[in-house]
């Protein structure tokens, strides 16, 4: 039996999430335009909620995109507008840092662009890479096991939390 533990809860999230709009603030002031890029599903959710937050204290125009691929078998990507990056500061968001596998992928249609500028922002970050992604903006940085998985729990378009889960030794 697998066994949960809370590592973020409703209430810290969205404190993590307006620090980090705050920090994406700072980092671009004076910029006229964010193009943030949630990877689907959860990471779509956190960059809507970035939006929201940014709304409040970034001066610029703040576009969202979905971007969604297979995590797991990365070979089509696809972003939704479809939007011209070339000199566009880029955001890209999802909701979990592990390998940093799913955000270099996620990389790729931007290789074929010029932006300005590309940063990434993660809610949990684990501290497991396998890929050379560093992730600008950080709600929490967690080191785990190997076998240990983290999930942020999402609720419509709310974030509920996030967990960490043990994965159950193998009975020999």
């Amino acid at each position: 039996m697998a066994n949960k533990k809370y590592i973020l809860t409703k209430v810290t999230a969205e404190k993590k999430l307006r620090r980090m709009a705050l920090e994406v603030t700072e980092q671009n002031y004076g910029e006229k335009e964010l193009v943030l890029v949630g990877i689907k599903d959860s990471g779509l959710i956190i960059a809507n909620k970035i939006s929201n937050y940014l709304k409040e204290v970034f001066t610029g125009a703040v576009i969202v995109a979905a971007l969604t691929m297979d995590k797991k078998n990365p070979s089509t990507i696809t972003i939704e507008p479809s939007i011209d990056f070339n000199g566009k500061i880029v955001l890209l968001i999802d909701d979990v840092a592990n390998t940093g596998k799913a955000m270099l992928y996620a990389l790729k249609p931007f290789l074929e662009t010029y932006p300005k500028k590309i940063q990434t922002l993660a809610l949990v970050e684990r501290t497991h890479k396998s890929f050379p992604v560093v992730v600008d903006y950080v709600g929490l940085s967690i080191s785990t096991t190997l076998d240990e998985h983290i999930y942020v729990e999402v609720e419509g378009t709310e974030i509920e939390g996030a967990w960490m889960e043990t994965a159950a030794a193998p009975i020999p």
